[in-house]
């Protein structure tokens, strides 16, 4: 490779979801756009149940018929709603009966084979992607900015930009390099999570919905339980690290946890894991500022706030539709307002979910999905938010997400 000096118009930092959707975006443009991405896809990755809001920015993208036509192939399960179940209660939200307009059905992916899908996407519209180089630094230009760059063969090159994305996820390479993380307000919490032959007999199972299961003792503590087409499953446990015993070896721990709930112990019977389990901790962040001088974060990259509604992709490729036709504006020359027009929508929705996110920890929001007299008209308002449109402000419950769900769990819990 040449490692003199190479220019683009953007540099994308990361290949997954918001990483290819925003270089898909930028592409047909006419820009010229490079991915760099510091590990090789197909690679292991969390986050599998999507949302239904995903779909409008996978079809914006150019992506919606791939993922249509590769889902039955690499075992992506159909997804139309949630099941929810806690110590035999059980309910279920079907996203096809939701207040906003748009899809209300998605798929349950394996994220190696689903985020390689779309960065093929990418590169066969144009983008240029290369794996295993990692950004070590960021230097401001004046009208820009240099990475530097180390590829697989340890060899370090420049490349220059006239803007920069990070979509690099948890890797937060901007935040890392540039100062900018900080603390979430939330919790510390740690996931313990492997892929199973899931060995489900259970005719009443719903593999068409994701199953998030309360401890039957802590109401804090969840699992997910997310079906493949194959007869495959992921399955995970979030909790915070006190919950867990020291020094268990992760599949052990996870094992432990399913059996310690009689509903999923009985349907998880046959169940065999499918090579190791993994476990992840404080994966909660947030940063200072989503944007800066030539840069912007997209995805988890800026704020990742928990897997329990599986609102990560969503808000991913939401930043990636928002930030795209703004990068066009700028690198035209037209006035932008990053700020206005950027991360101010885009954590008006990441705001929403917090709100609910919040509530289901100390259990407010667990007493709204059970309760079971729900009216109608409020439950496709909670349905359209499940199903990842917390961007629609004709909304209620996404307008004024704090103040309605507080007079909603009053109601319920009266």
């Amino acid at each position: 490779m040449n490692t003199e000096n190479q220019h683009y118009d953007v540099v994308i930092i990361g290949a997954g979801p918001s990483g290819a959707v925003a270089a898909s975006l930028l592409v047909k443009r006419g820009w010229q756009v490079l991915v760099l991405e510091q590990q090789l896809f197909p690679r292991f990755s969390i986050g599998e149940s999507l949302l239904p809001q995903c779909m409008e920015y996978l079809e914006q993208a150019g992506l919606l018929e791939l993922l249509h036509s590769n889902a039955a192939a690499l075992g992506f399960q159909f997804k139309n709603g949630a099941a929810f179940q806690r110590s035999g209660e059980h309910a279920s939200i079907d996203f096809t009966e939701k207040f906003s307009q748009g899809p209300g059905t998605t798929y349950q992916v394996k994220r190696a084979d689903f985020d390689k899908c779309l960065a093929d996407g990418a590169a066969q519209q144009g983008a240029e992607i290369r794996y295993q180089h990692t950004v070590v630094a960021y230097h401001n230009l004046a009208e820009g900015a240099q990475l530097e760059v180390k590829d697989q063969q340890q060899n370090n090159y420049k490349v220059t930009a006239r803007f920069v994305l990070d979509a690099s996820g948890f890797g937060r390479v901007l935040p890392r390099l540039l100062d900018l993380e900080q603390p979430s307000n939330f919790p510390v919490r740690s996931a313990f999570f492997s892929h199973f032959k899931d060995g489900i007999v259970d005719d009443s199972f719903d593999r068409n919905k994701i199953l998030i299961n309360v401890h039957p003792i802590h109401k804090d503590v969840w699992y997910w339980l997310i079906p493949f087409s194959d007869g495959t499953a992921s399955i995970g446990v979030v909790a915070e690290p006190t919950r867990f015993a020291k020094d268990v070896e992760s599949l052990s721990c996870l094992n432990d946890f399913i059996e310690q709930d009689p509903f999923l112990a009985q349907l998880l019977n046959k169940r065999e894991a499918i090579g190791a389990a993994r476990s992840i901790s404080g994966y909660s962040a947030n940063v200072k500022s989503l944007v800066g001088n030539n840069f912007a974060l997209l995805g988890n990259a800026g704020e990742f706030l928990d897997p329990v509604f599986s609102s990560g992709v969503t808000i991913a490729l939401k930043s990636a539709s928002l930030i795209a036709p703004l990068v066009d504006s700028h690198l035209r020359g037209e006035e932008v307002d990053f700020v206005a027009d950027y991360s101010k929508p885009l954590q008006s929705g990441v705001d929403c979910f917090r709100t609910y996110v919040s509530a289901w920890y100390d259990g407010r929001f667990q007493d709204v999905i059970f309760y079971t007299e729900q009216n109608h008209q409020v439950r496709e308002m909670i349905s359209a938010i499940l199903a990842g449109y917390a961007w629609d402000t004709e909304n209620p419950f996404v307008k004024q997400s704090e103040r309605r769900l507080t007079t909603l769990v009053a109601l319920c819990q009266s």
